[in-house]
């Protein structure tokens, strides 16, 4: 006999808004739900950010907002406005303290601070191994996620959003609190994709990544001297550490469904909600968890949930692009920000333009790399 009717492995953002999608819905009442991850999530390890029209649903926790966006490239430097946009951001320790009261609230959750040993698909169940337990269940979503499975495939490329970032105080009031630095590629690229990001709280205290598309991660130190350079340049004059963040992101088109069973789903990055010519992943989980609930009660399997559409094409011809010639990613951001407004770069990451809009956006890069893409994709 199953142990529970749901089991979600991780308490990071798939997993907490799987569970609390599922305990707001009347619908999955009588639906047990088991949440396993050996993490208390007490400490802010992370941040996630995201542009959004209006309200939304994470507004009682985010953490700051921007109106404006800096971007600067070989040859560009703008500040714009984002309107009927903003920049939101939100703190992970404020994520995890607001969804774990909440699902305190539905009494058919439990969560459970155990490690996953094993995961395992049975004739018609599954089986969760923890350090302390064994589970059977008709359903698993995990988030789970590892880099072998990629790495194991030639089909696609594989490359990474990575990055490590410092939370500063400085001496001196040199950040502008109203403008958030979305990309800044006037940095030495070194053969690659390379930028600052730089999301400012106050006139003395800030976000400051550094951050990479590309297929190897750096020694932490080189990431350290990036920094500090930059920091340099903005003659900000002493400053103190508040926070380090340091993360990696998977871009890539891969068939993560692959690795779906009937009765075992990946969710999150695991199960390629990141999106991969970006790597913004939170708002494509909060939109992917509502879809799946819905495809749920229709009384659909979870395994013939997909989302896959045009925009992973699109997202494939970039990555086959900046795997061969990484350095390009410069010149083709740039081209974006030069030849559009934001808002329909955003709406176009978004995945909600309309066919003419999108060529309205692909015309802005040099074409021959993309036709080049285009045509070894389809010979």
């Amino acid at each position: 006999m199953p142990n529970f009717d749901y089991i979600i492995i991780g308490a990071g953002a798939s997993g907490l808004l799987l569970a609390d999608t599922l305990g707001n819905d009347a619908f999955f009442t009588k639906k047990s739900i088991l949440i396993l991850d050996k993490d208390l999530k007490n400490t802010n390890d992370r941040t996630w950010c995201f542009w959004e029209r209006g309200n939304g649903d994470f507004d009682a926790i985010t953490y700051k907002t921007w109106r404006h966006i800096f971007f600067a490239g070989k040859q560009l430097r703008q500040t714009t406005t984002i309107h009927p946009y903003r920049y939101k951001m939100v703190r992970g320790i404020d994520f995890y303290e607001h969804y774990q009261s909440k699902l305190k609230q539905y009494p058919n959750i439990i969560v459970r601070h155990e490690e996953v040993l094993s995961v395992a698909q049975k004739s018609d169940f599954a089986t969760v191994h923890t350090t302390s337990s064994v589970y059977h269940t008709p359903q698993v979503f995990t988030s789970i996620f590892d880099y072998k499975n990629l790495k194991k495939n030639s089909q696609y490329p594989i490359l990474q959003q990575h990055f490590l970032g410092w939370v500063v105080k400085t001496e001196k009031p040199i950040f502008n609190p109203d403008e958030a630095t979305f990309m800044d590629f006037s940095i030495p690229q070194k053969g690659n994709t390379r930028f600052m990001y730089l999301l400012p709280f106050a006139a003395n205290q800030a976000l400051v990544e550094y951050t990479l598309f590309s297929e190897t991660p750096l020694e932490r130190q080189e990431y350290e001297n990036a920094i500090k350079t930059y920091l340099t340049t903005k003659d900000s004059g002493a400053y103190e550490i508040l926070e380090t963040e340091t993360g990696s992101i998977p871009m890539t088109c891969y068939n993560f469904h692959q690795h779906n069973s009937a009765n075992i789903v990946h969710i999150g990055i695991a199960g390629g909600w990141a999106k991969a010519s970006t790597g913004y992943t939170f708002m494509k989980t909060n939109q992917n968890v509502k879809k799946l609930a819905h495809h749920l009660k229709k009384g659909r399997k979870a395994i013939d949930f997909k989302t896959k559409n045009r925009f992973w094409f699109y997202d494939l011809l970039l990555l086959d692009i900046l795997y061969k010639h990484n350095h390009l990613g410069r010149s083709i951001f740039e081209s974006l920000f030069k030849m559009h407004k934001p808002q329909l770069v955003f709406k176009f990451l978004d995945e909600k333009t309309n066919l003419f809009e999108e060529i309205k956006i692909m015309s802005a890069p040099s074409p021959l790399p993309f036709i080049k893409a285009l045509l070894a994709r389809i010979f």
